[in-house]
C-alpha cells in the first residue's frame, strides 16, 4: 500500500492522482447532499446553442446538464477541432463531468500501471507515459460511455420533458437580459432538476433572482421566466 501511495504522488503521477480525488469528492459531496457546483465555461467562440431563439448558451452545472449535438453549430463553415473532439469522444451528448471522470479514471490508471511496471514515476520517462496515455484513455472513454448515451437521452425525453413545468418556482443560476439562455434549478416533487431558461420580454434579472417558469418555446426546450 506505501508503494502504491508513492507512485501515486510521485512527480510523474500526482496531478492526475490529485485531479482523481477531487472528482471523488465532487461525486460524494454532489450525491450526498444534492449541492450543484454551477461552472461557466467558455467552449470557444464557435460553440453555440442551436435554440429557436438563436442566441448563445452558457455551458453551466456540467455534472447534471449535457449540450447535446444537434446543438453544436457551425458560425464559420465547419466545425472546430475543438468542436469535433467534443463530440467524438462524448463530451457532447453525456453530462460533461460523467465523462471527464472516466477519462481521467483511464489516464490515471494507465500511467500508474506503465509508471509501475517501467520503475519510471520519478523520472522523466515517466512523462512519455503520462502524455502517451491520453489518446488510449480518450479512446476508452468513448467505448465505456457510448451505451450511456441512450439512457441520458430516454431520461430527458421521458423524466424531464414530461413534467408540467409551468408555475414554478425555481433559484436563477445566473443573470441573464435580452436573449440569454441560462439554467434554473427546479424542485420537482422533491428532486431537483435543471431547465434551460430566457426572460420575458428580454428583461433583466440577476444572478439568485426567484422566479417563475410562466411558458415555453414552441419545442418546450426553454422555458421562459419572470421575476417573482
Amino acid at each position: 500500500m506505501k508503494e502504491l501511495i508513492n507512485i501515486a504522488f510521485s512527480e510523474v503521477n500526482i496531478f492526475l492522482s490529485l485531479l482523481f480525488i477531487l472528482l471523488v469528492i465532487y461525486w460524494v459531496i454532489t450525491t450526498l447532499t444534492g449541492i450543484d457546483f454551477d461552472m461557466d465555461v467558455d467552449v470557444d467562440a464557435d460553440v453555440d446553442a442551436d435554440f429557436d431563439s438563436g442566441t448563445n448558451i452558457d455551458i453551466q452545472d456540467l455534472s447534471n446538464s449535457e449540450v447535446k449535438k444537434e446543438h453544436v453549430v457551425r458560425r464559420r463553415g465547419k466545425l472546430s477541432f475543438f468542436q469535433v473532439f467534443l463530440i467524438y469522444f462524448n463530451f457532447v451528448g453525456l453530462p460533461f463531468m460523467f465523462t471527464l471522470t472516466f477519462m481521467v479514471l483511464f489516464w490515471w490508471a494507465m500511467t500508474m500501471v506503465g509508471t509501475y511496471l517501467t520503475g519510471s514515476y520519478n523520472s522523466a520517462f515517466g512523462f512519455l507515459f503520462f502524455f502517451g496515455s491520453i489518446i488510449p484513455a480518450l479512446v476508452l472513454t468513448k467505448i465505456v460511455t457510448n451505451p450511456f448515451k441512450r439512457f441520458f437521452k430516454n431520461f430527458d425525453a421521458e423524466g424531464e420533458r414530461s413534467l408540467e413545468l409551468l408555475g414554478r418556482e425555481g433559484v436563477l443560476n445566473s443573470s441573464i437580459s435580452g436573449d440569454k439562455i441560462t439554467t434554473l434549478d427546479v424542485v420537482i416533487e422533491g428532486s431537483p432538476i435543471k431547465v434551460y431558461v430566457q426572460s420575458k420580454n428580454g428583461d433583466a434579472i440577476v444572478q439568485g433572482s426567484k422566479v417563475e417558469i410562466v411558458n415555453h418555446t414552441s419545442d418546450k426546450k426553454i422555458f421562459i421566466i419572470q421575476s417573482t
